[in-house]
């Protein structure tokens, strides 16, 4: 974790040194933020798939869903859907994390794949920067008795921009810090 977060800082550093004063972010600061919000979602996806898996130590789950909390802003609630109702439930993070450790099933495997922008980043009155990015997850529970449920289902992630500062060696550095907002479902599908 320590490797994480070293690279993590690292990544932060190589937005921060793209930053200047100005407000609006070019094309190459873009690039650069695209991929820090691309690499936030993958991460996720990996987190997920760990909270979800059966094999995983409940205290390695906690720690993970600890760590994948903190790619989210405050207040952000994850969607989720199954094929045998049409309403969709939304969750809190940590509560959407918990439930997905505690489900009923004895083998879960979820794969997030086709990760792409669908917005260009958009400034709000208050600077931030608002986007989306869709991702297609696909969801399979097995139990040893033979219950089986598969679905995928296409989520839209509001992702966040805002500049920052932190301050390194006495020196204030400008930073655009990427976090991840509502995990809205668009479409299930079996």
């Amino acid at each position: 974790m320590k490797l994480i977060k070293y690279m993590t800082l690292t990544l932060f550093m190589g937005v921060a040194t793209l930053a200047s004063a100005q407000t609006n972010v070019d094309p190459e600061r873009k690039q650069a933020i695209d991929s820090l919000a691309l690499e936030k979602v993958k991460d996720l996806s990996k987190y997920i798939s760990i909270i979800g898996n059966k094999d995983t130590q409940f205290s390695e789950a906690k720690r993970v869903m600890d760590r994948a909390e903190e790619l989210f802003a405050p207040g952000s609630e994850m969607g989720v859907s199954s094929l045998s109702k049409e309403e969709i439930s939304y969750y809190k993070v940590r509560e959407y994390f918990e439930r997905l450790s505690a489900l009923n099933y004895d083998k879960v495997t979820i794969k997030w794949y086709d990760i792409h922008y669908v917005s260009d980043l958009e400034k709000q009155p208050d600077g931030t920067y608002v986007g989306v990015i869709t991702i297609y997850q696909r969801f399979e529970g097995r139990s040893e008795d033979g219950l089986s449920y598969k679905d995928t289902t296409k989520k839209d992630i509001t992702i966040y921009v805002k500049k920052k500062e932190t301050q390194i060696a006495g020196r204030i550095i400008e930073f655009w810090d990427v976090l991840l907002g509502d995990i809205r479902v668009t479409e299930t599908t079996a």
